[in-house]
Parts: C-alpha cells; sequence; structure tokens
C-alpha cells in the first residue's frame, strides 16, 4: 500500500482538499502579481530634455514652439530623448526652416533632468529616479536582479522545505514577502529597490515550488492533474488581475503595496494549514502525520474511518518506503543513479527553455507598441484556452507528449514572428500571445510532470534545482533582448529554437507518469526504470525469434 491509498481510505478528492487548494491558491495569484509587476512600475514613458532654466522665453510663445526651438527631432519625427540644443533655433518655427539650413548645430546632454509623459503611468522607478539614456540600462538590470532572487530562492527554499517540512517554509515565505514587498514600496532609494525586489523573488520560487508540493502529497492520484490545471489557472488570473490594478494605480508605489498587503492576511491563516502527511511520516514525524490523517478525514466525512488508522499501521503499510529513505539528501542525489540523471538533464532542458521563451516574450511589453494594459490582459487570456488544452492532453494522453509539444508549437510561434513585418502589430501582438499561451501551458505541465518524476524525499530538492534553471533562463533572457539592438533578428531565433530543442529531448527521455502513483524514494524511481527497461527488452526480443519456431516456444525463447 503506498500513501495514495491511505489517502483514498479517508475520503480521496473531498473537502479538504477542496478547501487546502483554495487556501493555497490566493498566494499564488498575488505571486504572479509580483512576477509581471515590473512591467508597470518600471513603465517606460515618452520624455525630452527640460529647456535650460536660464533661458529667455517671451510669455507668448506656445510650449510646442519652445519644444522645437530646442529639442532636436529623431528620425520618426519626434523630439529626441537624451539630446538638447546648446541654443534655441528660434527659425526652426518657420514651416520651411530644417536643421539643414541652419549652420553650426550643436547639442549636448539633458543637463537639467527630463520632463515625462505621465498620461499613461503617473510614476514609475523610472520617472523617480530618472533611469533613462546613460542609466536606461538600470531597468533590465533591476529586472535581472529579481531574476537573481527568485533563482536563488529556487536553490535554497527547495532544500530546506525537504528538511523542515512544506508547510514551515510557506509561513515563512508569506511573512518574508509581506515585509520585503512594503519595503520596496517605501523606501526611498533605488538601491534598496533592487535588493529588496530581489528578497521579494526568492519568496516567489518558495511560494511556487512548496504551494505545488504541499497540494500533490494531500492529492490522491485522480486529482492531480487537476491541482496542477487549477493552480496554472490560478496563476493566469494574476496576470490578468495586475493588468486591472495597474490601470487603476496609476502611481508605481501604491501598485507595488496593494499587490504586497494581501500577505499578511496569508501569514494569518497560514498556521491552520496541514503539513504533508506523507512528509511526515517519511521523516519519522508518525504521531503529527496521524494526527493530520484524522483532520483530513473528519473533513472529508469519514472520521470512523480516520480514527481506526494507527500508528503502527501507517508505519507498517509505508515501511517499504520508510527503510528505503536516506537519512539526509544533497543535489548529488539528482544524479547520483542512472534514472535520476536522465530525469534530471531532462527538466533542466525543460525548465530553463520554457523560463527563457516565456520571459523573453512577456517582460518587455512595451515593445508591441498598444497599451501595455491591454497587452498584459490579452497575454493573460490566452493563458486560458491553452492551459485547458494542456489539462486535457495530460489527462487523456500523458504528461511527456504534452511537455514536448507545447514546448515546439510555443518556439515555432516565435520564429514564424521573424518573418511578420513590424508594422503588423496586430498579427505580431497575437503570435507573440500564442507562443506565451504555450510557454505557460508547458510552465504548468512541467510543475506537475516535476513534482511527479522526483521522489518524496528529494521532491522540494528537485523542484528546487528545476526551478533554479528556470530562474537562470530569466536571468539571460534580458541580455539576449540587448542583442537584438546589433542583430534584430537574433533574439527572436533564439528564444524559438532553445523549446524546440529541448521539447523533442523531453517527448523522447522521459517517462511518462500519468496514472502512476508518486514516488517516495529514489529507490523506487530505479525499480520502475528497471521495470521499463525489462519490458523494451522482452518486446525487443518478441519480434525477433525466428518464425520457425513452434508458437508455443517462442516466448520461452525471448525469455
Amino acid at each position: 500500500m503506498t500513501f495514495a491509498d491511505l489517502l483514498d481510505r479517508i475520503g480521496g478528492v473531498g473537502t479538504f482538499q477542496i478547501l487546502h487548494s483554495l487556501l493555497l491558491a490566493f498566494p499564488v495569484c498575488m505571486v504572479a502579481c509580483h512576477n509581471f509587476l515590473q512591467n508597470f512600475t518600471a513603465a517606460f514613458p515618452a520624455h525630452h530634455c527640460k529647456q535650460n532654466p536660464m533661458l529667455n522665453v517671451t510669455e507668448n510663445i506656445s510650449y510646442e514652439d519652445l519644444l522645437r526651438a530646442t529639442i532636436p527631432l529623431n528620425q520618426k519625427g519626434q523630439p529626441e530623448r537624451c539630446q538638447r540644443f546648446t541654443e534655441p533655433h528660434w527659425m526652426l518655427l518657420n514651416p520651411n526652416a530644417t536643421l539643414g539650413n541652419i549652420s553650426d548645430v550643436k547639442t549636448e546632454r539633458c543637463l537639467d533632468g527630463w520632463v515625462y509623459d505621465t498620461s499613461i503611468v503617473r510614476s514609475s522607478i523610472i520617472t523617480e529616479w530618472d533611469l533613462v539614456c546613460d542609466l536606461s540600462s538600470m531597468r533590465q538590470m533591476a529586472q535581472s536582479v529579481y531574476m537573481v532572487g527568485v533563482l536563488l530562492g529556487g536553490a535554497v527554499f527547495g532544500g530546506i522545505a525537504d528538511r523542515f517540512g512544506r508547510r514551515t517554509v510557506l509561513i515563512w515565505s508569506y511573512m518574508q514577502m509581506s515585509v520585503a514587498g512594503t519595503l520596496v514600496a517605501f523606501l526611498p532609494s533605488f538601491p534598496c529597490y533592487v535588493f529588496f525586489r530581489l528578497i521579494s523573488g526568492m519568496t516567489f520560487s518558495s511560494v511556487l515550488l512548496n504551494t505545488l508540493c504541499l497540494m500533490l502529497e494531500w492529492m490522491p492520484v485522480k486529482g492531480r492533474t487537476l491541482a496542477g490545471t487549477f493552480i496554472g489557472y490560478v496563476f493566469t488570473c494574476g496576470q490578468m488581475v495586475l493588468s486591472g490594478l495597474a490601470y487603476a494605480i496609476r502611481d508605481w508605489r501604491w501598485l507595488q503595496f496593494s499587490v504586497t498587503a494581501p500577505f499578511y492576511f496569508f501569514f494569518v491563516y497560514s498556521w491552520f494549514l496541514q503539513e504533508s502527511g506523507r512528509w511526515l511520516i517519511l521523516n519519522g514525524r508518525t504521531d503529527q502525520a496521524l494526527t493530520n490523517m484524522r483532520r483530513v478525514a473528519r473533513l472529508n466525512g469519514m472520521e470512523a474511518e480516520g480514527l481506526k488508522m494507527t500508528k503502527e499501521e501507517v508505519i507498517a503499510e509505508m515501511q517499504h518506503e520508510i527503510s528505503s529513505r536516506k537519512s539526509s539528501h544533497s543535489l548529488l542525489d539528482l544524479v547520483r543513479t542512472p534514472g535520476m540523471r536522465r530525469i534530471t538533464g531532462c527538466l533542466m532542458m525543460v525548465w530553463f527553455s520554457t523560463s527563457f521563451a516565456y520571459y523573453g516574450l512577456a517582460m518587455d511589453l512595451q515593445k508591441f507598441g498598444i497599451s501595455i494594459y491591454l497587452v498584459q490582459f490579452c497575454f493573460g487570456a490566452i493563458d486560458v484556452p491553452a492551459k485547458l488544452v494542456a489539462a486535457l492532453t495530460m489527462s487523456y494522453v500523458g504528461r511527456r507528449v504534452t511537455q514536448g509539444l507545447f514546448l515546439v508549437l510555443a518556439g515555432t510561434m516565435i520564429i514564424a514572428n521573424i518573418f511578420v513585418p513590424v508594422d503588423m502589430r496586430a498579427l505580431r501582438t497575437a503570435l507573440a500571445a500564442l507562443g506565451k499561451g504555450c510557454c505557460a501551458s508547458a510552465f504548468m505541465c512541467a510543475y506537475l510532470y516535476s513534482g511527479e518524476l522526483f521522489p518524496t524525499e528529494i521532491r522540494q530538492t528537485g523542484m528546487g534545482f528545476s526551478d533554479m534553471n528556470a530562474r537562470v533562463g530569466s536571468v539571460v533572457a534580458p541580455v539576449i533582448h540587448l542583442i537584438g539592438e546589433f542583430i534584430p533578428i537574433l533574439p527572436a531565433l533564439i528564444f524559438g529554437s532553445a523549446p524546440i530543442v529541448s521539447g523533442i529531448v523531453a517527448a523522447s527521455l522521459l517517462p511518462e507518469t500519468r496514472n502512476n502513483p508518486l514516488s517516495d524514494t529514489i529507490q523506487e524511481v530505479e525499480d520502475r526504470r528497471l521495470k521499463r527497461n525489462w519490458k523494451k527488452e522482452v518486446e525487443l526480443k518478441l519480434e525477433i525469434v525466428p518464425l520457425t519456431q513452434k508458437p508455443e516456444n517462442c516466448f520461452k525463447d525471448a525469455i
């Protein structure tokens, strides 16, 4: 008997699983807001140099005429963002005048600051700290530092959760997000902003990984696909919620605080969450596991069945898993055995390429040339049908095919955008949204699939390591965008090729987990691998048995 069988005895997918999933889902919605928040808090407004305050200007001149005389125009006929004339050229007010008719045209940097267009965003970190012109790279740097935090969170909190428990780390994570997010909103300097965004990024990884793990470990086999799909849709809802909040709150500090404040409430009710019974049993805390399972049974209307369970019975039923479990684990356990090496290597590629392509599309919405609020909403809305298709294929076809299919589709959509003219903004946005939707579906599948592939004793270590590879992809993505300034076609080619390659690898090498119970130990993973290999060898031998033999001897010879 496995832990999944024990869950079936106390109600299967019942009231507890539903309530537990809902309580875990609300924070996921808000961390999704944090993940895409810099699209709005670091929105890049139109701007130009301030005029020299010592400039003598007559009272009857309009602002447009003053701008024409003091700021040169770029190739698109718009005011230059980072230059102004050293002296005003009033002759440019003549409709027929051009710079070619003026001798000795000199320009200088914006020595007195900038004027920003606040019609779309009232304030952002760009306008507050003048992160334009020579400092424009600070915007991408801030996003990369946040992604470094997400990377560190996956590496640090994964191992901690395997040692101290999923619930304990979640409680800490909600508190950390509350404090760090509030400090981001109200501290007055850019270095403080960057540092506490890094701390927030660490929390993002912890909340996602531990939420999914805690949900899966309390879910019977038949409910796991539904649980993974549910979390995927909650994350999508977070993106759409953010577009509405950002449209209503145009000041970056209050927007930051508005998506942080709910974590104070999450921290309070997180004390009522139940620690994973599966993790408690494998860590020798059977009394607490039994108490939790009886609470689950009571909520599921199976109190009598829960009271029948005894400590000795639970230990006896999971004796194999308990005896196979090592006393301590490290990252080396992810590559120590052949089965774990294959799983870990494939998932490294899957998580890196999915995140790489996903954030390559989703973290620079202004490049599409239409409202960032509309693009954010569309990018979230396209995930709804995409994840529905992914959920159906995961349920009826399998995880392996779903993972490979959506990665290949995502890469194809990104590369297809290379051949669409720049002025066809609607089509380019549609293709990018479809590509992002496929990446989101691949992400949803990766979280569920990885949670099923890694055994319980190192599940969070494995998930944390996988998430760390994903965050390497998200850190690298802004750098690839910078390459586009020199070779415009190259970013789309790179962003598209990576998921196609990893999708083919995943579909070819990873084992299927649909309708299979979760593995609890590394030994179980190896036993299943050997069993699959044995079956393949038997099938191969059956195929090559000479047809001249009697039929009743064929199977004997194959064995």
